[in-house]
């Protein structure tokens, strides 16, 4: 039988790359919990009292709403967790970016924006806001260069 004589990382360890917490600025730590709360409350504003009194919803309207009340409750976490729920930041700016180059801009370039694809452009160009607040640095060395979690 074959041992490998490198111990193994223990449940806890950080990774040589990684960033403690403290690390972070108290100043960035805050402003990330400020992003939060801006979707909890921005969102939560419209989505809470959207389920509590709705007529019913076709399925696509359903499965908005549900995931737009689910990034509330989330944003909710990243109040209290900011740093562990920097991922919930990511899919925001990703799904956001998405939207404005696959939908908006080939509309905006084709002279078709309708008053309701202008509103949209505008709030998802509002999630500019979060570029500078996240700390890169901290995600560069916590999400790109740490080591990935062991696969098997």
């Amino acid at each position: 039988m074959k041992t490998d004589s490198s111990p193994p990382l223990a449940l806890g360890r950080r990774d040589r790359n990684e960033t403690p917490a403290r690390e972070i600025a108290l100043w960035r730590i805050y402003l990330l919990r400020a992003g939060y709360l801006l979707i909890a409350v921005g969102m939560g504003m419209q989505k809470v009292p959207a389920f509590l009194h709705h007529r019913p919803w076709d399925l696509m309207q359903s499965v908005v709403n549900s995931m737009l009340l689910a990034l509330v409750l989330l944003a909710i976490l990243g109040v209290r967790y900011p740093l562990k729920m920097l991922p919930l930041l990511f899919w925001e700016i990703a799904w956001k970016a998405t939207w404005l180059l696959a939908v908006a801009m080939p509309a905006w370039q084709n002279h078709t924006m309708d008053a309701d694809t202008w509103d949209t452009t505008f709030a998802c160009l509002m999630s500019v806001i979060f570029l500078f607040v996240v700390p890169w640095d901290y995600v560069w060395r916590n999400f790109v260069a740490a080591r990935g979690d062991r696969w098997w």
